[in-house]
């Protein structure tokens, strides 16, 4: 995203760069280590000398998204940038890194764009929630096949009439919008009560939360600012591998965001346990189970 709410990305058109400004006012060059890890340790410092009241968690977001732009992204790589209309521009990484001083988004990378408009009305359920993530960039490649018959100006097939292993197409809509669902309705559920879905400056960036081992599905707070609270979703039923995965998502946590006086707790939500998630559940006392259930009601007005 080009600026906030896109507000950019006409300029970036025009001259050709797509870049970030998270007010990192140096110039990078020379300074971006192929590991993010290690560039996000050496300049969160100098986010948080400018801005002493930010958390780990918005300087760990802002180096992050400098370096994915600045030197995550690949020459030849293809990226998609929102005009704020519903439609994507499309074009391809040509060049290095370039820093612009005293310029808008002045961590750049030279992009050659396409005379090609996507419109987001034309992409499936899924890829459409993938690229509504709150933040400056996601990772889509997993839909690569399907951006590549839209930038051909062709639709992804209908996903659920062509799988022949959904059997209850209803419950199989439903179940896509789990995390939607959930997030826009965090308020009125139990964990809304205790925690808040984690944001920075006002904007929600606890959905689908970057880490070094995937996204996580949500980040949240609690309201006393104690406990950092990893949500990870399941669709249908869960599995014990999904312990393991959360664990991984919640040592990132510990480590990279939480501050001293914060703790870390883990809640898999699915529609059902099985008595192996039960047994990996008896002995991960920081991580509870919750199942979700989908109900349907009809009222008379």
């Amino acid at each position: 995203m080009a600026g906030r709410g896109s507000a950019h990305i006409e300029q970036c058109v025009r001259e050709g760069f797509i870049g970030v400004d998270f007010d990192i006012p140096v110039d990078l060059t020379g300074q971006l280590s192929d590991d993010r890890r290690e560039f996000s340790k050496r300049y969160m410092p100098l986010y948080h000398d400018k801005f002493p009241d930010k958390s780990k968690i918005a300087a760990s977001l802002a180096c992050g998204f400098t370096w994915t732009v600045a030197k995550g992204l690949k020459v030849g790589d293809v990226v998609i940038s929102p005009d704020g209309t519903g439609r994507y521009h499309v074009g391809e990484i040509t060049g290095d890194y370039v820093f612009a001083d005293a310029a808008i988004l002045p961590h750049r990378r030279p992009v050659r764009w396409l005379s090609i408009l996507i419109n987001r009305a034309d992409m499936s359920e899924a890829l459409q929630r993938s690229t509504g993530s709150i933040g400056t960039c996601c990772d889509i490649t997993g839909y690569a096949a399907e951006l590549e018959l839209l930038i051909g100006g062709r639709r992804q097939p209908d996903l659920v009439s062509t799988n022949p292993d959904v059997e209850d197409v209803a419950s199989f809509a439903l179940e896509k919008h789990l995390e939607d669902f959930l997030v826009a309705n965090w308020a009125q559920t139990e964990l809304g009560k205790v925690y808040d879905i984690f944001s920075v400056d006002g904007e929600s960036v606890g959905q689908q939360y970057p880490s070094d081992t995937g996204p996580i599905d949500i980040l949240a707070v609690s309201k006393d600012g104690t406990e950092l609270l990893v949500v990870e979703l399941k669709k249908g039923r869960a599995s014990d591998v999904v312990v393991g995965q959360i664990q991984r998502y919640m040592g990132f946590v510990l480590d990279e965001l939480a501050e001293p006086h914060q703790s870390v707790r883990g809640i898999i939500i699915a529609l059902e346990d099985d008595l192996r998630i039960r047994r990996a559940l008896r002995v991960a006392h920081n991580i509870e189970f919750l199942r979700y259930q989908v109900t349907f009601s009809l009222i008379r007005g």
